[in-house]
């Protein structure tokens, strides 16, 4: 079971992250577990692009027509469904971003709405894992789940892209000063456990959790 979010926590906001990561990094699962623990939602782009669709709401319609004609959903229409996803009354007291922002021109866009709001990001979690290591899990989750296409030209062209693409908008929120920097090797619990000690040494501590 999951801690609960402390009061101190809930009062404050102080519960708004975004978790970064490659391809294989864990942080879908490690995202989970934080946004339960804080008692916030996971906001990730894929889901809300499926939840949409399948909605048949305006966006999705848009998302739709792009994704069946074969293209990438624009920054702007990406920026607009998190937009409307934060706006929702669960992620009033906070969220963990999972896929957003994926390049500087939608950290421009997250910094203009939160800004319009009075809030920040809290925290940005990046999950270090080694290429190699990256690799071989893909591989192995590939193997599990029976998926030939996940090849290892596939995967590299995907972790070439994270880095070409996701992994600099770090430099920015470094800049910040509200980078946590994860070792992403190891056991599930021993990475979680990393992740708390780091938010809870910042005063992001929800309870039953200690640093």
């Amino acid at each position: 079971m999951t801690p609960a979010a402390s009061n101190d926590t809930a009062a404050s906001g102080s519960a708004r992250f975004l978790i970064v990561g490659p391809q294989g990094s864990g942080k879908g699962t490690q995202g989970v577990l934080v946004a339960d623990a804080f008692g916030v939602p996971q906001v990730a782009t894929g889901d809300i692009f499926r939840a949409n669709v399948a909605g048949g709401t305006e966006l999705g319609k848009r998302v739709q027509a792009i994704i069946e004609a074969g293209d990438l959903v624009p920054d702007a229409l990406t920026s607009e469904l998190v937009r409307d996803r934060l706006e929702q009354p669960d992620a009033a007291h906070g969220f963990l971003l999972d896929g957003y922002p994926r390049n500087r021109g939608q950290v421009d866009d997250l910094d203009a709405f939160l800004t319009a709001r009075g809030e920040a990001l809290d925290a940005v979690i990046e999950l270090e894992v080694p290429r190699a290591e990256s690799i071989a899990r893909l591989q192995q989750r590939a193997a599990d789940q029976g998926r030939t296409d996940d090849t290892e030209e596939v995967i590299a062209n995907r972790l070439a892209i994270y880095e070409r693409e996701t992994a600099p908008i770090l430099d920015v929120y470094r800049a910040r000063g509200i980078v946590v920097r994860i070792d992403g090797v190891g056991s599930l619990d021993e990475v979680t456990e990393r992740i708390f000690s780091a938010l809870a040494a910042r005063g992001l501590a929800p309870n039953g959790v200690s640093a």
